[in-house]
Formats: structure tokens, sequence, C-alpha cells
């Protein structure tokens, strides 16, 4: 009888190809499954192939060779230091952190750890080691117990990709490269932006493409997407890691700040747009391909060996078979370019998302202006300057409404009984939210109009408001 596989449960397994986030303590990454690909983590390497098959969640275990093995249950009584952790001292006031309370010293672990022994039985040898874990009180135990256990077992969680995993991952690898950007200013991000499926979603950014995946996974796939890009190209180093599915990329689009204001202004070519800038940044080239032609024309003489002449006419194939592409390659730039400027002419735009280390006031206000009236906007800067800069220039000019500019603000308590407390290792800034609604600039003019087209209010004479005073004097 044929097995029958749910659609759901396929989805929740690991395959060639796919990007997943390996997890150990509170240390993330993001890699793509490859046969025999080594990946280094966390100082160990190890490949990812007998992961391929099992379900998003599981714990795998590192052994020697690199392979990975099926972390086995935890069963009752298995727990690190059980029977020494039921000798506990009342507070911690008599010991002397003096390097000395450890027996076992560096070369007494590697020594270990070629002897085969995992990282539980390690954990344990350092318990028994020590002149003063009897001595510590029974929270300080169980800290030492979790500190050892991060340090020397060689345990790893295969994850699903998601935008709290890859937000946390950036901004504890790589912080600056998403712009100091925090995974709970990415959240508020969202929601200010009324992210949700069907909407059509302008996104500038400078977070290595972190924003950008996070509306397409916020949207689903429905809707579209255009990545409005400074420089040559967009980067999407970010978006890829989220591994999304082919019909994800259908509703995504790009356009370049740099022809914002032709478009704006109604003088971009569709049809000429990139002719004209490969004819400035590739003129040089051609006219130096042209230059080799003719000297290769006059150099050779009249009569070549058939070997030179296949030579020749491999080149000259290899050659056509380039501009072949390039051309291909020119039209599908062409079409990408051609779809995002239809989308943008429309001027209906549901949303305005900006995350950039570039002054965003310029980019703002350009970008405004595609966006429908009472549709919400939303700017992230590390810094607050910025934002105040734009915040004004949209009070003087109109066009928005409802204008907020937040500082988001995040501290971890931990938890625990009889020890819930903030944990004083902290992030210091999340970073500075401006956000608002775009209204209609004619209404609001036209309301000015009539205001000012008021008489103003006469001014009455002293006699004629107190006539009886006058008359009594």
């Amino acid at each position: 009888m044929a097995e029958c596989v749910n659609d759901s449960d396929t989805e929740r397994r690991i395959s060639y190809g796919d990007y997943i986030v390996l997890k150990r303590g509170d240390v993330f990454k993001s890699v793509q499954i490859e046969q025999k690909k080594k990946v280094i983590f966390e100082k160990q390497w190890f490949f990812l192939d007998k992961a391929v098959g099992q379900l998003y969640g599981t714990i795998f275990e590192i052994e020697a060779g690199g392979s990975l093995k099926l972390k086995a249950a935890k069963r009752t009584g298995d727990s690190v230091g059980n029977d020494d952790s039921k000798e506990a001292g009342q507070d911690n006031r008599h010991i002397v952190d003096d390097g000395r309370s450890q027996k076992l010293t560096r070369d007494d672990i590697e020594i270990l750890k070629e002897q085969g022994l995992k990282g539980q039985e390690i954990v344990q040898q350092l318990i028994d080691n020590s002149t003063t874990f009897k001595d510590k009180t029974e929270f300080a135990q169980e800290k030492y117990i979790k500190k050892k256990k991060r340090k020397y077992e060689s345990n790893i969680t295969v994850l699903k990709p998601s935008t709290r995993l890859l937000a946390m991952m950036y901004h504890g690898r790589e912080p600056g490269k998403i712009c100091h950007l925090r995974y709970d200013t990415l959240a508020q991000m969202l929601t200010l932006g009324n992210i949700h499926a069907g909407s059509k979603i302008i996104v500038f950014e400078t977070c290595a493409g972190l924003v950008l995946g996070s509306v397409m996974e916020r949207m689903g796939g429905y809707g579209s997407v255009i990545q409005m890009y400074p420089g040559g190209g967009p980067t999407r180093a970010g978006m890829e890691s989220f591994g999304f599915p082919s019909h994800f990329h259908e509703t995504l689009h790009e356009f370049p700040m740099c022809k914002v204001n032709a478009l704006l202004a109604g003088t971009l070519e569709l049809s000429e747009k990139y002719e004209d800038s490969q004819a400035n940044g590739n003129g040089q080239s051609d006219s130096s391909q042209e230059t080799s032609h003719v000297l290769e024309k006059y150099s050779e003489p009249q009569s070549m060996d058939p070997e030179e002449e296949t030579r020749r006419a491999e080149r000259e194939r290899l050659r056509e078979q380039k501009a072949q592409e390039k051309k291909v390659k020119m039209e599908e730039k062409r079409k990408k370019l051609a779809s995002a400027a239809a989308q943008l002419e429309g001027r209906n735009a549901d949303g305005l998302v900006i995350a950039s280390r570039l002054h965003p006031c310029p980019v703002l206000l350009g970008l405004l202006k595609f966006v429908a009236p009472s549709r919400p906007f939303v700017v992230y800067s590390q810094y607050i300057e910025p934002l105040i800069e734009s915040y004004t220039k949209l009070r003087e000019q109109g066009g928005a409404i409802s204008l907020r500019l937040t500082d988001s603000w995040l501290r971890h308590y931990q938890v625990l009984p009889n020890r819930t407390h903030p944990v004083l290792l902290m992030s210091g800034g999340g970073g500075y939210l401006l956000s608002g609604m775009t209204v209609a600039a004619g209404t609001a003019k036209s309301g000015n109009q009539q205001k000012s087209e008021e008489p103003p209010a006469k001014r009455l004479k002293l006699n004629e408001i107190n006539p009886s005073c006058d008359s009594s004097t």
C-alpha cells in the first residue's frame, strides 16, 4: 500500500537547495544545503547531507569526521550534575575567583576530546574537578552548567528561515550591514507600513535585502513589491536567505533611483533607457573592439594555415555568442524596467518603506509622489537628526498627516522563580522611526484658498461698543 505524503509535511522537511538557519545557543547562521559542502559554524566544521529529509527544528549532534547524528531525546535523570546539584551552598560570598578552583587544564580537556568523550561527559568531568561547585548556590550551579554546555556540547538546531531569525542573525553577527536595525524595530516597521497580502509596496533600503525579504514574507507572494535601489544594481543577499519559491519572485520589480526624476517628468523613454546607458558606459570598449578588428584585419598575412583559420573562426563564433547573450540580458533588463515603470506610473502605491544609511529626506519627498492618498509610510534611520529634517519638510510642504517620530527601545527580562530581573547587558538603541499618512495635497490647498478669500473681520470703534457711556459723559 502506497504511503500518503502530505504537502504540508513535505514543506516542513529539509531538502537539497533549501536555505536554512543553524542555531547553537544564541548564535545563528544562514546557509544553503548542498551535497558534500563543508559548513563552518562556531569553530566547528560538518556536512549537512544527513539533515536532508528530516523535519525543521530537529537537533543534531556533530560527530567526528563532520557527520551529523540525530540528538536522542533527553531521559529523566540524565541531566548533568544531577547528584551534585543537591548539595548547594547558601550564598556565594565566600567563593573567590582566583582561577585555581578547576583542577583540569586545557591540555587535559583536549586529551578527553581525543579519547572520544562527548560534550555532556566533559561537562560532568569539569563539575567533578571543580572545588567550588558544591559551595555555589543552586542558581549559580545551573548557570555554570549552562555555560559549560554552550561551550563543549556540539549540538545544532536546523530551523526554517523567517524574519525574526534572520533579523536576529544579522543584528548579532553583522549589525553594520543592516544599519543596526534591530528585530523589534523591523516588526514596528512592518506594522506601521500596513504590509499585507495583495498590496503594492515601494521599498527603498540598503540593509542587505533584509527589509525587502521581510516585506515579501509578510505579503505571502500576493501583490507587488517595487524595490528602488541606488547605484548600479539591487542588493538582495538577505532576501535570498529566505528561500522564497519562484512565484514570490514574480511579484518583485526593481527600478533605479537615478531615473525617478525622469519618470516623474514623463521624459523616461522605456525603449531607449538601456541603450543610452550602454552607449555611455561601453562606448570605449566598443571602439577598442573595432580597433582590434581593424588591426587583426591588416596585420594578418594573405595566406593562413588551416589551424589558424579554424582558431579565428572559433574566436568569431565566441564573440558573436557573447554579443547575443549580452543582447538577451539587455532585453531582459529593459522588460524589467518597463514593468517597474508601469507599476509606478499609476502613482497608486499602497505604502512606502525606507530603511537606508543615505539621507532619507530627498528620497522620502521623491517617492511619496508615487503613493496614493490615505496610505501609510515609514522611514527608519539609525540617527534622529535626518528624521527631524524630514519631519520639518513634511510639515512645511504638506501632503502628510499623523506624523510621528518615535524611538525604539527594548529590554530583556530574566523570568525565573525567585530571580526575575532585567538583563544587565542590553542593546543601547534600536534606531528611530518616522511614520505618517499621505493625503491629497489639492484638498488642503483649496481649503487654504477658501480661508484666504474670506473678508477680514470688521473692527468696531469704541463708541459703537459702549454708546451708553458716551451719552452719560
